[in-house]
């Protein structure tokens, strides 16, 4: 190895740490000057300088605004824990005012629709040990709580009801589809704060393609052992879920969560060729292959959306995110 003096190491140092680039142009990084007060508008229009999820959460509400002026048909996804958690009445919003036209969720995000219009659930605690909460028969959801009395006033609800599709599938002659069901609970419940309520009166799809998995599958459960001939054609709802996608001029899709919600209606879109739009919001990983993880990029690979499409992924806690989004697009239109 060459012998370097003090002087040599210095200049080969600064040679390689104060190399002069290329310019380059774009958006300034600039926050909030919160010099003059809180303006929350300016705030948020703040966010597309700031960097990182801020840009990214900036990018969303730009791209919502642009489903809503080129009238894109909406397909809304929510898993079942944003029902759990306040979001429920900005869901219950989009539905009730038909900012969005066709909704999946998971089993849980009917049921706990259902179950709130009977008995409130509780803000607790992350870190609340759950040998205590069993032992008082109380179920945890992240930091909410939810007293089992509420899924015992949801059994006596739902029970006569399943009654009645059954008899009414027996009549028809053909078994009922989820959003069916969503719509008779909606309509039974009769309660404005309800999501299934406004879907009802408004004619809006909710599709449950893991009806089984919750409180709702158990009461099916218990039901079919009464009458093992009650079916519900989930494969009906997934033809005009695809079929709804076909032909249509603009499509674009919002997606809080991940899962069965989040594939369901990409690859609905499949069958047009991808959509136009896409947000995401989740937390969710690429590293392990999984399509809940999986970027919007790797969606324009299957044709789930088009290459030309205006697309973003948001990682964060859609419970903070997700108010932001619609005060600045939905809300305001």
């Amino acid at each position: 190895m060459k012998k370097i003096t003090e002087k040599e190491k210095e200049e080969i140092a600064r040679k390689n740490l104060f190399r002069e680039g290329e310019e380059i142009s774009g958006v300034a990084i600039r926050g909030y000057d919160f010099s003059s007060g809180p303006d929350y508008g300016k705030i948020v229009s703040s966010f597309h300088g700031s960097g990182f999820q801020a840009t990214n959460l900036a990018k969303a509400i730009e791209i919502i605004n642009r489903m809503i002026a080129e009238k894109a048909k909406i397909y809304f996804g929510y898993t079942s824990n944003i029902v759990s958690s306040g979001l429920r009445e900005t869901v219950k919003f989009l539905v009730k005012n038909k900012k969005v036209d066709i909704c999946v969720t998971t089993g849980g995000g009917i049921e706990e629709d259902i179950i709130k219009c009977l008995g409130d659930f509780i803000l607790g605690d992350f870190r609340a040990k759950g040998s205590d909460l069993k032992a008082r028969s109380v179920n945890r959801i992240g930091n909410i709580f939810v007293p089992n009395s509420r899924y015992v006033k949801f059994e006596k609800f739902v029970m006569p009801i399943l009654e009645e599709l059954y008899h009414e599938q027996k009549s028809r002659g053909k078994p009922f589809t989820t959003y069916e069901i969503v719509w008779k609970l909606g309509e039974r419940i009769g309660n404005e704060r309800s999501i299934c309520y406004w879907a009802w009166k408004n004619k809006i799809k909710i599709h449950c393609l893991t009806i089984m998995d919750g409180s709702l599958g158990d009461m099916i459960y218990f039901f079919k052992h009464k009458h093992e001939d009650f079916v519900i054609d989930i494969s009906e709802d997934v033809k005009e879920l695809n079929n709804s996608t076909i032909g249509l001029d603009k499509s674009g899709v919002i997606i809080l969560g991940a899962g069965v919600v989040k594939h369901s209606i990409l690859n609905a879109n499949m069958y047009r060729n991808g959509a136009d739009y896409a947000v995401y919001i989740n937390n969710a990983h690429e590293f392990d292959g999984s399509d809940a993880g999986a970027l919007p990029e790797e969606a324009v690979s299957w044709g789930k959306l088009t290459p030309e499409s205006k697309r973003i992924k948001v990682f964060g806690d859609a419970t903070i995110l997700f108010p932001i989004v619609v005060a600045e697009t939905f809300a305001k239109k």
